[in-house]
């Protein structure tokens, strides 16, 4: 499959995202003013609590099987290294750079995640329909349960590594900003009084009061590692952590993604809800129903957040060249390494297919997720958005470039 051939293949998916982007921008400008912050703000929330789990259930009971989940077993660890090279590639940004504390989770996120399961479920099946690729045209159900079995580990790994990083970076965000309301409680012998910045936090706006309480922002210790005096244990410590990793195990992404992959994986459970004589078939019906606005709702969400960045940004251009280098040009190369190197060690099967779907693992632009996490705490809103933006753009020729080496490679 020549390269002018490809390149309508792979740059659709991108350009309707940008597309989507755009109306969504036109929905949150002055023009039309149907997609306000707030609007977005709520949008996210039934995202990130009902569309997302919907499709990511939807995919995996009806393309994942038992055989392909024990066949694909190098997935979960080239997602992995993805994960960890980008990580690492940002925080050496970080370093460099030096971006506003709060925006670090930002960079680090765009870094490391990628968009492993929108993107991949338009791009993979319609390579394999296009006569004369590399794969066979027999391949467009395993392209679907790849592209499905990508998005629901990388949806696992997004919504535990990078959720912990957006977490974090709104408690310091929102941390840096209570500090500039409120003081400490002052102690004189018995008589307790509140300071004046006190005063003036609790004299804030309810809005405000109740986006910090949404957030759930904890309030900062004391320099001494206490709250309010109180010391901090290392169990209590501890419990903290543990709680952490539950809560993000516990999302509901990564919940859906392990019902659907038990469901896949179980012969008689995958009965009750695939198949047209299944007797819970509806209920299959009605969750994909529910995904399928998963795409179009971040991105119009993607889109009207893209008004605000455009306006006012604190990210610089050298933080957005470094991410584009990173995603564009030096994970790609890492990649072609280890899906060649796992080959060669007999870790990863001869399919042309699966082994392109991991090399590409490495060559798309960030999560979209990142802007609903982003939405959700509130934090780097704009700077996401801008982000975005031209991680998208170049996305239309890089990842078309990076699809055809891959395949030339595997032909």
């Amino acid at each position: 499959m020549g390269f002018w051939s490809l390149f309508p293949v792979a740059s659709t998916p991108i350009v309707q995202v940008l597309l989507i982007g755009l109306l969504g921008a036109y929905l949150a400008s002055g023009y039309s003013n149907l997609l306000p912050h707030s609007a977005r703000r709520d949008m996210n929330k039934v995202v990130f609590t009902v569309f997302t789990p919907s499709l990511m259930f939807a995919s995996l009971a009806k393309t994942v099987t038992l055989k392909e989940i024990i066949s694909w077993w190098f997935m979960p660890v080239n997602l992995g290294i993805t994960f960890l090279i980008g990580g690492i590639l940002g925080w050496i940004v970080v370093r460099i750079l030096r971006p506003p504390r709060h925006l670090e989770g930002l960079v680090i996120a765009t870094c490391s995640a990628g968009n492993m399961g929108n993107l991949l479920w338009i791009i993979i099946p319609a390579i394999c329909e296009q006569d004369g690729n590399p794969f066979g045209n027999d391949k467009v159900s395993g392209a679907r349960g790849l592209a499905s079995f990508s998005m629901a580990i990388g949806g696992i790994y997004i919504w535990t590594h990078s959720y912990s990083l957006m977490r974090n970076a709104s408690k310091i965000y929102h941390a840096s900003h209570i500090s500039c309301h409120a003081g400490v409680i002052e102690r004189h012998g018995n008589d307790q009084r509140v300071s004046t910045d006190q005063e003036n936090m609790l004299s804030l706006p309810v809005e405000v009061m109740e986006e910090m309480a949404d957030n759930q922002i904890d309030i900062p210790l004391l320099p001494n590692g206490s709250l309010h005096g109180e010391k901090v244990n290392s169990w209590d410590k501890m419990k903290e952590t543990l709680h952490s990793i539950v809560e993000e195990l516990l999302a509901p992404p990564t919940v859906a993604s392990i019902m659907g992959v038990i469901v896949g994986a179980t012969p008689w459970l995958k009965s009750l809800f695939a198949g047209s004589s299944a007797p819970l078939r509806v209920v299959e019906d009605t969750v994909k129903l529910l995904g399928d606005g998963t795409v179009p709702c971040i991105t119009l969400v993607l889109g009207g957040n893209l008004t605000q960045g455009l306006r006012r940004s604190v990210v610089s251009n050298a933080v957005i060249v470094a991410i584009v280098c990173v995603r564009y040009l030096v994970l790609p190369v890492i990649g072609i390494a280890v899906v060649r190197a796992a080959y060669g060690l007999g870790l990863v099967p001869y399919d042309p297919l699966y082994r392109y779907v991991l090399m590409i693992q490495f060559g798309v632009p960030p999560a979209m997720n990142i802007g609903t996490m982003a939405q959700l705490f509130d934090v780097g809103q704009e700077e996401c958005s801008v982000i975005f933006l031209w991680t998208y753009v170049v996305a239309t020729v890089a990842v078309t470039v990076w699809s055809t080496v891959f395949m030339w490679i595997l032909s």
